[in-house]
């Protein structure tokens, strides 16, 4: 799967309508954002070539991932599912990579004007990357506990999610969809008895999670699955008919062909694929698997950092943010040390909610806090407002602790900041304020409502993401609390550490796990030793890094990219270096590489120097 879609089904981070940038209100000021107008008519006949390859580029890549098309809003495709894990998909995929690069390579980058030239190099970059990508197969791991092709499905059929259901044609989309479904749990069990013969399979442990997940779906009757949740929505201008005849599609449909192909599926990861699941717990037990995770690191963090330094970097941090809890353990004048002071924030009640409304609420209190400081630091904010809620009870008991969700463009949805109230004492009061900081504003909220929101730019880069930036982006919001006044409070300060601890621990584990021989024991005992995490929370966070190798670097190398960034146009702009400047040249551009960001950076300092 291309990376940018894996991070959308991951994050859920792109959940838009349909719309064309002339339909999108642009909000940010002509002094923020470059346009595509250039002076002299060959810069213009280069920009007319690279915004028409990049368009074109973005409409065959809709096409041949008919779900993403849904989720960035074009609804062209919503009938269908997709090639995904067929050889033919896999040809097509390297094609169109293989065919825009080398037509990309064609164009004059320096006849660009500057912010085409940026969106180029993203451009390059991402052909790039996903070349190398296929080099190693994911395909014959096409699931695991943490991204489900059927909870990705269950979210699309929610009627809350990407997937429209106002007419008779959105439902027979559905069904079209559906049975494209039916067919990839078929497809699915091929590859994966591929990944047997060649060793590439799951640990044992993540096919023992995807078993109970798989068993939630087995129900009696068509009403009583998830899938069914359209039928429960019908709209009221339906006629008795339409709903009638709709009703028996889809109760026969799910009956008939879906429950008996989740049956198998669920059979297939019991009876055929555990046997065979791996008993290492990192990736450096599959074939080439220490450079796979090397190619996977670098991917998701966007440098070229090798997996040791980036080992060495996490033990520095943890050893550092130690310290700095020590001093809040003292500043509350705890009788105790560090580890009687973690035992005590996870396990007395005072610090958590007894009722999960109680803690929805608390974070719609929050959100007006948080609200009054961003004008203070921000030129550029989001139109689209976000609203919490809990996360659904199907996958609550294996998901985050929290998530981020993108708005609709068109203001038909709001960004849904997503709490896990599953196990309420992983959920501590004093860890509200920067969750909140990260997951909604002036986080993801920001950076990806603002993202989707702009226009001068090719539709690629409006929808694509680069989880080091984004994540790099949201725990920076963190730091940024402090200089709001929101962590005034020594425990809500502590949450902050907790959280960064947490990012900090992930570029040990991570590594660990997948380049080092950890065991997942090993992993979950560093995390024990390390931070106030509830034990549920850590097993959960652990058993994502081996479903996702890599991934997790990103945050912490990310937001020390962002603070380096800072640091330096600090130092070289000195007086004229403006806080709010260098956040709308963070968020104006969408999701960037580290090293597209650093050139970026350079080039407004610069220019600020000279004025």
């Amino acid at each position: 799967m291309n990376k940018n879609i894996l991070a959308v089904a991951i994050a859920a981070v792109v959940a838009l309508s349909a719309c064309s940038d002339k339909d999108i209100t642009n909000n940010v000021s002509n002094k923020n954002t470059s346009t595509t107008e250039a002076p002299e008519s060959a810069t213009q006949s280069e920009a007319e070539l690279y915004n028409q390859m990049a368009d074109s580029y973005f409409k065959d890549l809709l096409a041949l991932e008919p779900i993403y098309a849904t989720y960035v809003g074009v609804n062209d495709y919503n009938d269908q599912f997709g090639g995904s894990l067929t050889p033919a998909y896999l040809k097509q995929r390297h094609e169109l990579n293989s065919r825009y690069l080398k037509q990309a390579k064609s164009i004059d980058v320096e006849q660009l004007p500057e912010n085409l030239a940026l969106s180029f190099d993203m451009f390059i970059y991402d052909r790039h990357m996903d070349l190398v990508a296929e080099s190693y197969p994911e395909y014959l791991m096409p699931m695991n506990q943490f991204y489900s092709t059927v909870i990705s499905m269950i979210q699309l059929g929610s009627g809350e999610s990407a997937q429209p259901f106002k007419t008779v044609e959105d439902y027979q989309n559905w069904l079209g969809r559906l049975k494209g479904f039916i067919n990839w749990t078929v497809l699915a069990q091929s590859q994966m008895d591929e990944g047997i013969k060649s060793k590439v399979v799951l640990p044992k442990v993540l096919v023992e999670r995807i078993i109970p997940q798989l068993d939630a779906q087995l129900v009696s009757s068509p009403s009583e699955s998830l899938f069914y949740a359209p039928i429960n929505a019908l709209p009221d201008d339906f006629s008795e008919a339409e709903k009638k005849a709709i009703t028996d599609e889809y109760s026969v449909l799910i009956e008939a062909d879906l429950l008996p192909a989740l049956t198998q599926l669920r059979n297939y990861f019991n009876e055929t694929y555990l046997p065979h699941a791996r008993a290492s717990d990192g990736w450096w037990g599959l074939p080439n698997g220490k450079e796979w995770y090397q190619s996977l690191a670098n991917s998701h963090t966007t440098t070229k950092m090798s997996v040791d330094e980036i080992h060495q970097i996490g033990l520095s941090e943890v050893k550092r943010i130690l310290t700095e809890m020590d001093v809040v353990r003292e500043q509350v004048k705890f009788e105790g040390d560090l580890t009687a002071f973690f035992a005590s924030l996870g396990s007395e009640p005072e610090y958590f909610f007894s009722e999960r409304q109680g803690l929805i609420d608390g974070y719609m209190s929050l959100k007006d806090d948080i609200n009054k400081e961003l004008p203070k630091y921000f030129n550029v904010m989001p139109k689209a407002d976000y609203v919490v809620k809990p996360v659904e009870s199907f996958r609550e008991q294996s998901a985050a602790g929290a998530s981020y969700q993108s708005p609709a463009v068109d203001g038909s949805r709001p960004g849904v900041f997503y709490i896990n109230t599953y196990n309420l004492k992983a959920q501590p009061k004093w860890g509200m304020t920067t969750l909140s900081l990260h997951e909604a504003a002036p986080g993801h909220h920001f950076q990806i409502a603002i993202k989707q929101e702009l226009t001068g730019i090719p539709e690629f880069q409006r929808f694509q993401g680069y989880t080091a930036f984004e994540e790099g982006w949201a725990l920076y919001a963190e730091y940024l609390g402090i200089e709001m006044g929101l962590f005034n409070d020594p425990y809500q300060y502590f949450g902050k550490l907790s959280d960064e601890m947490l990012r900090a621990m992930r570029l040990v584990v991570d590594t660990g796990l997948h380049a080092k021989g950890w065991s997942r024991e090993q992993a979950i005992q560093y995390m024990k030793d390390n931070s106030p995490m509830a034990e549920s929370d850590i097993v959960a966070e652990v058993e994502r890094y081996m479903a996702i190798p890599g991934q997790a670097l990103s945050y912490k190398i990310g937001q020390l990219t962002i603070l380096k960034l800072r640091a330096d146009a600090e130092e070289q702009l000195g007086e004229k270096f403006d806080l709010k400047g260098f956040h709308d040249q963070i968020l104006t551009t969408g999701s960037l590489p580290m090293a597209v960001m650093e050139k970026k950076i350079a080039r407004w300092v610069e220019t600020e120097l000279a004025k």
